[in-house]
């Protein structure tokens, strides 16, 4: 498997954020209740973690051991101040919505840890390619819990999708089911961890018949060698 190849099955699926990791799961189980309002933070994440990927890398060899942490971090910061002014621009009814969250990205253990082990020790184009696959992981998650509850609670999906991508994007919202009353525990936080244990029982089960399939295809192939 490829450099490029590896990173993305690392990021997406088996070393995921999210699901393996269990890094920032403070904001996830916050502001996923809508797909909107998880969409637009897994974006954000993702374009700070490319960015200071990318620096990191870039700077690696002028920056000192001794004070490489709070390099990183306003590094970090910076990056994280440019998307919340852009935010409150351009996409103010969100940047409302996410409210503390776009600030405490800043303190997201997924980009310093990537800034740390990755962005420092590597080239720029991996160290970038690495916060894509990292942030496109992460914000998977987020859209995935988002979609869930938003629609266990509220019957649809992408409620306020025009604070994201403005108003042509209305058409996109879809309510499913019509609900008598609400699930409000699928929208409050609760139902947030109950839905991300299930995701990640779900793939705990994918990986274990992954693994039990690949050991039962082993013996196979070492007895067809020996004849």
């Amino acid at each position: 498997m490829s450099e490029y190849k590896q990173l993305a099955w690392q990021g997406l699926w088996k070393n995921n954020p999210g699901l393996v990791q269990l890094l920032g799961l403070c904001p996830l189980l916050a502001v996923t209740s809508t797909v909107t309002n998880a969409l637009g933070l897994g974006v954000a994440t993702m374009l700070v973690l490319i960015a200071s990927n990318t620096t990191v890398s870039l700077i690696r060899k002028w920056v000192a051991k001794e004070i490489r942490i709070p390099v990183f971090v306003m590094v970090i910061a910076s990056f994280v101040t440019c998307i919340q002014l852009l935010m409150n621009a351009y996409t103010y009814g969100l940047y409302q919505n996410l409210g503390i969250f776009i600030p405490l990205i800043v303190t997201n253990c997924i980009i310093i840890g990537r800034a740390e082990a990755f962005a420092a020790r590597n080239s720029v184009k991996p160290a970038a390619f690495d916060g894509l696959m990292m942030g496109l992981g992460f914000g998977l998650v987020l859209v995935a819990v988002g979609a869930i509850r938003e629609l266990l609670g509220n019957g649809s999906l992408f409620y306020g999708i025009e604070l994201l991508l403005g108003e042509w994007s209305s058409f996109l919202y879809v309510q499913i089911v019509d609900f008598d009353e609400h699930f409000l525990v699928a929208i409050l936080p609760p139902g947030a961890f109950l839905v991300m244990g299930f995701i990640i029982a779900l793939k705990n089960v994918i990986d274990s018949k992954a693994k039990a399939k690949q050991a039962s295809a082993e013996p196979l192939s070492d007895s067809t060698q020996s004849a």
